[in-house]
Order: structure tokens, then C-alpha cells, then sequence
């Protein structure tokens, strides 16, 4: 039986409606993309979705109390709870530098810092 999933491109902001036309869970045609990037992209969307995951990890003795991260790369969306409940159990110690590898080899991707948090000034006496 054939089946019709509607996805939104997210490449480019064209953002183009295409339509995905299924059987037996193959694809027999992809319609609606203004470009081959458009089709590459549904074509991932179907077999296996990927995500790049963005959060925050807290920081101790830091400027701030946080600092945003992000995966190197996008992984399967099935693995974004594992990595949400990770990084909820991280805490670094300041100072963090942007690009600075927080976690490796996290579902066949790194964690990242994307920002700077300094260390904390001493307080005056």
C-alpha cells in the first residue's frame, strides 16, 4: 500500500513542502523540492532523521552559571534523550572556552562549548 508523508525542508529558507511517496517503507519518488539538497535532505528524514542537539551545561566558580552546547554534528533523533539525560548530569569547572570539546564519542558525535565562560573574579577583602 502506498503512503504519503508531507516534510518541510530545513536546508535552505526556500523551506519547500515536499511530498514523500512510500511503498513497503521505500521511497518511489520524492515532489515538491526546488533543489537536489531538498531531496537529499527528505530522502535522510525517512530512512534515518538527525538532529544537531543544543543545550546548556552548568558551570561552577564561572562568570555564568551555564554555558550553551551544542553536537559537532547531527545525530539520529533517537539518540537525543541519551544525550539530554547526559548532559543534565554534567557540571564543568570554569573557565570554558567556545569549541572546547566537552564530551567525546557521544552517539558518533562530540559535545561542544559554544561560548566562553571565564572564571569568576576572587572576591575583594
Amino acid at each position: 500500500m502506498q503512503e504519503v508523508r508531507e516534510i518541510v525542508c530545513l536546508i535552505c529558507p526556500n523551506s519547500c513542502v515536499m511530498k514523500v511517496y512510500l511503498e513497503d517503507k521505500k521511497i518511489l519518488r520524492i515532489e515538491g523540492n526546488m533543489c537536489p539538497r531538498g531531496e537529499e535532505y527528505a530522502k535522510q528524514e525517512i530512512i534515518q532523521p538527525k538532529r544537531v542537539v543544543i543545550s546548556v551545561i552548568k558551570v561552577r566558580g564561572g562568570d555564568m552559571p551555564t554555558v550553551s552546547v551544542k553536537t559537532e554534528n547531527p545525530v539520529p533523533k533517537s539518540c537525543i534523550l541519551k544525550i539530554m539525560k547526559l548532559l543534565s548530569r554534567i557540571e564543568l569547572d570554569a573557565p570554558v572556552s567556545m569549541g572546547q570539546v566537552v564530551i567525546k564519542g557521544v552517539c558518533g558525535t562530540n559535545i561542544v562549548a559554544t561560548r566562553d565562560v571565564r572564571r569568576k573574579p576572587a572576591p575583594k577583602l
